[in-house]
């Protein structure tokens, strides 16, 4: 006596092969945080001490060589010097010794690297029995105590744009490539412009330059979601897991907004050379705290990842416009049978399950 097909094995079949993307989403995520993140160090991380006798030459080499790697020592004739290293991000912290001895920091450049110098300088004070003065040359706004409101403004506005690659991406895959690069451009715009007002109005992470805060936002929001619209023709459901790969975890642990490149693996502090989200934190940092220092290269960054979008948005259209092209050509012309329109039937309904399940995914995460 023959049996029909068992619905518990298929079931049990179809949920293990949808377990593969939320493992690797939890492996990646696993490598990705704990491997940036646990264990912070400083390495190169450069200070200057402030005068150009002896005493500074011997204090800058002691500190150099007892640091063993972690801190990268040099002097500077004056404060004005130290102030420009600061300003210019080139130093995390200036000590200028003496009866009174003073540590000029930045703190809006990254209060975690600033917190590192003042620990190290502090011991120094101490040794010599004398209490150290902070001046911070560049605090953060009053509603960015901390300095990492920028990083979780990132958050939010990636989180806005790469969940919407899966709407647009799967939802609209119907939809000519065209008009899903507009909607992708509509929806960066909102997204850019949520993360502004949270930035302004709301929490007050910025006291000025909101305008170049938004457009930043935008630039960085329309490359995340052409990029993430071009690879849905290429990878379909597993495209929540490559925009998370791309831009949540590289993406994040290298933006510099908890740590900088100098507390960091190596690994993670080359990609903040030139990831996006590094781009924009960076990018903001300069405009609203450093008078615009270094703010045409990230913008640089930020344009670049841009084009790469716009350049994956048209090789994706003209591939889609070639598999409808060469689908054509294949079909039959002969009326389709009772078992092929169940067939097709079928297929739609499997992608169609297929969009939902890639949607929940973006949702979920």
């Amino acid at each position: 006596m023959s049996t029909g097909p068992n619905p518990t094995a298929g079931a049990l079949r179809h949920v293990l092969g949808h377990l593969l993307t939320p493992l690797l989403m939890c492996l990646g995520m696993g490598l990705a945080y704990l491997g940036a993140f646990h264990a912070p160090q400083p390495h190169d991380l450069r200070v200057d001490i402030v005068g150009s006798g002896p005493a500074a030459q011997v204090l800058a080499q002691t500190l150099h060589d007892k640091g063993d790697g972690a801190l990268d020592v040099r002097t500077v004739p004056d404060r004005t010097s130290a102030a420009t290293a600061l300003h210019r991000q080139d130093s995390f912290g200036a000590y200028i010794p003496g009866d009174h001895p003073e540590l000029l920091i930045a703190s809006a450049s990254s209060d975690t690297s600033a917190m590192a110098v003042e620990k190290v300088f502090t011991r120094v004070a101490a040794d010599r029995d004398a209490p150290l003065k902070v001046t911070d040359l560049a605090p953060t706004a009053s509603g960015d105590p901390t300095g990492q409101g920028v990083f979780f403004l990132l958050v939010a506005v990636s989180i806005g744009a790469y969940a919407s690659v899966a709407v647009i991406g799967a939802a609209g895959a119907v939809l000519p490539m065209r008009l899903r690069a507009l909607l992708a451009a509509g929806t960066s715009l909102v997204v850019s412009l949520i993360g502004t007002l949270f930035a302004g109005p709301v929490f007050h992470l910025v006291d000025h330059g909101l305008a170049g805060v938004w457009a930043l936002a935008w630039l960085y929001a329309a490359g995340i979601l052409l990029i993430g619209i071009g690879l849905h023709t290429y990878l379909r459901r597993w495209t929540t897991l490559g925009v998370m790969v791309l831009f949540v975890m590289l993406n994040f642990t290298s933006s510099g907004g908890i740590y900088r490149p100098e507390l960091q693996p190596g690994f993670f502090g080359s990609l903040h050379a030139f990831w996006n989200g590094a781009g924009l934190v960076e990018g903001i940092r300069g405009h609203v705290y450093f008078d615009g220092h270094g703010l045409g290269g990230n913008v640089l960054v930020l344009a670049l990842w841009f084009l790469a979008g716009a350049v994956l948005v048209t090789v994706a259209g003209r591939t889609e416009a070639r598999r409808k092209a060469q689908a054509a050509v294949e079909a039959a012309p002969a009326a389709k049978t009772g078992a092929e329109e169940r067939r097709e039937e079928e297929t739609e309904e499997e992608m169609e399950e297929e969009m939902e399940e890639e949607m929940e995914e973006a949702v979920a995460v």
